[in-house]
């Protein structure tokens, strides 16, 4: 029986990964394209979610990883990790709309957890959600995540991050402990 799980490969992302993870990224969460999956951030905010330096960036950056998800030979998600003390980050999370809905992203957070305990000793994994995201911030409750209430500013004016379409966008910090 085929799982979620069946035939999918880890890795970190190289150098030569960024064309194909910035387009699976902008895949996930802007334009047309990302309203064929559920993780769309469309209606909220135009422009770029990345771009190929903030990819590298995060290839590069100490105590950073870029967990790379294959699956037969393909690139179908990706995840940053990012190890800050006690904690590790979550972050830049992007399941291709093709294959959401089918259990991968619960796989994916699974192995990312398990890799952020084994590899830094990571007791809490943390990660921003844009505070208006309810059916996100819902599936990452479900997965065990706490919100905590603790706000920070939408940066706005930086089109790095998008072009907001709203004027209420904030993150919050959603925390899980890591048994």
């Amino acid at each position: 029986m085929e799982t979620a799980a069946t035939r999918l490969s880890f890795r970190d992302a190289t150098d030569a990964d960024v064309d194909v993870l910035v387009a699976l990224i902008e895949s996930a969460y802007r334009g047309d394209s990302s309203r064929t999956g559920w993780t769309t951030e469309a209606d909220i905010l135009e422009g770029q979610r990345t771009d190929p330096q903030g990819v590298l960036d995060v290839i590069k950056a100490a105590d950073s990883r870029l967990l790379t998800v294959e699956r037969e030979g393909r690139i179908v998600a990706c995840c940053q990790l990012e190890h800050r003390g006690d904690h590790a980050y979550f972050g830049m999370f992007a399941v291709s709309p093709a294959v959401q809905g089918g259990g991968l992203g619960k796989v994916i957070i699974t192995e990312a957890e398990r890799q952020a305990r084994e590899t830094w000793g990571a007791t809490e994994m943390h990660m921003t959600v844009i505070s208006v995201r309810e059916d996100l911030i819902a599936w990452y409750e479900r997965r065990g995540y706490r919100r905590t209430g603790r706000m920070t500013p939408f940066p706005y004016g930086d089109e790095r991050f998008g072009i907001p379409q709203r004027d209420d966008l904030e993150f919050e910090l959603l925390v899980k402990e890591l048994a």
